[in-house]
């Protein structure tokens, strides 16, 4: 029987030399035992060989006994310990574990030249901060050097805003040169106006707005990205408005671009405006009309992102507020016969029948019709301010840890 906790040799370590064979010592009350070459067995009919009761030795700590040394060559007898188990001689005490480890970190150790330098590159500070969040806020919200699903989304609402301009441009170029065309191209059920453009589009202007807003700022706060911003040049406002800035020419992708290109598209068949100085007028009112509408509907996705960290409960608020809004305001506006003031507070709508105020031409419906140009850009800009404040406030008593 061997000894549980004896450790084996590890390489390298010296092998005493051998030594004869000594007698076997036999403590008190164990059983007598002969030495048979190497190997120690019992013999009942042996005299057992008492030897004198030893010193207190020195506890290994392993088992409930102490050791007794009988030699260090491979014919010692192993010794009984007062706890009835045999054990083997050793020099020491030795924890096989320590030893065991030892060699096992000895073999894998390696030494790596690691270290840390300062910057030496230009700095650009605050600006350059914000240029780069900029760029990086427009590259998530468009699903860039992300994966092919978060592409799909993005360019399906892009793609479904630049459909309807696509499809009366070429209606345009189709029964341009047919006998009456002029007629047929100067209905507004035909080809409509600038501004009766974005009733084709604002579906998916809603679902684009509800897509981004939570995307670019949802996720910094609940990875923990919001604090590592701070610690860079850039501030809790800068930081907004370099979101801002990035999230509003994301949206102007669908408010902006397809009547751009409806309008350049009409220009080049020779429906567009008369004149270099009308095509100029037009394109000014087409470029605030469509930021006029991102405003808002960024501001207002801004305000309900930062009151969750979760993206698909901060879109589909976006998407209810926006609805419930409109139809609660016309539901007291028309449907109740109350004051047509009370659309004030549509603001699924407000932008658009700002844009008809902008172009000039046509109203929402005739109940948009009854509200002054004031009153109208008043509420909107009361609900763009009020959406903005918002946002600022509640950036500012968010804790994070840098």
């Amino acid at each position: 029987m061997t000894d549980p906790f004896a450790p084996s040799d590890p390489p390298g370590r010296a092998v005493p030399a051998p030594v004869p064979p000594t007698e076997p010592v036999t403590a008190p009350g164990a059983e007598p035992s002969v030495v048979v070459g190497p190997a120690t067995m019992p013999s009942p009919a042996t005299p057992p060989v008492t030897a004198p009761a030893p010193a207190a030795a020195p506890a290994s700590g392993f088992g409930p006994g102490t050791r007794t040394a009988t030699g260090d060559g491979p014919g010692a007898a192993p010794a009984a310990s007062p706890g009835g188990g045999l054990d083997l001689a050793l020099d020491g005490p030795v924890d096989p574990i320590s030893v065991g480890s030892a060699a096992r970190e000895s073999a894998a150790a390696r030494i790596l030249d690691r270290g840390y330098r300062r910057y030496d590159g230009v700095r650009l500070g605050r600006s350059g901060a914000i240029r780069t969040l900029i760029r990086q806020t427009v590259q998530r919200s468009l699903g860039i050097r992300r994966s092919f699903w978060s592409k799909v989304f993005p360019l399906i609402a892009v793609f479904i805003a630049y459909v309807p301009a696509i499809v009366f441009v070429g209606v345009t170029v189709l029964v341009k040169d047919i006998p009456g065309a002029d007629r047929f191209l100067n209905d507004p059920r035909v080809v409509p106006t600038f501004a009766a453009y974005y009733g084709f589009v604002w579906a998916a202007i809603l679902v684009f707005v509800a897509f981004v807003a939570p995307e670019v700022l949802c996720t910094d706060r609940r990875n923990g990205m919001f604090g590592l911003y701070l610690a860079s040049p850039l501030d809790r406002d800068t930081y907004l408005l370099a979101k801002a800035a990035a999230v509003g020419f994301t949206v102007s992708l669908v408010t902006v671009g397809p009547p751009l290109l409806y309008l350049i598209g009409l220009t080049l068949n020779g429906n567009g405006p008369d004149g270099f100085g009308g095509f100029l007028s037009m394109l000014g009112r087409t470029l605030v009309a469509g930021v006029a509408v991102a405003a808002l509907y960024v501001t207002l996705s801004f305000a309900v992102a930062a009151t969750t960290t979760r993206r698909a409960a901060a879109s589909a608020a976006i998407i209810m507020i926006l609805l419930a809004s409109s139809i609660f305001s016309q539901i007291l506006a028309k449907a109740a016969g109350l004051s047509p003031y009370f659309l004030l507070a549509d603001v699924l709508f407000l932008p658009f029948e700002l844009v008809y105020r902008i172009f000039g031409t046509g109203h929402v419906d005739r109940y948009f019709a009854q509200l002054s140009t004031p009153a109208v850009v008043g509420a909107y800009l009361a609900w763009t301010l009020a959406f903005a404040a918002f946002v600022r406030a509640r950036y500012q008593r968010i804790q994070v840890t840098r």
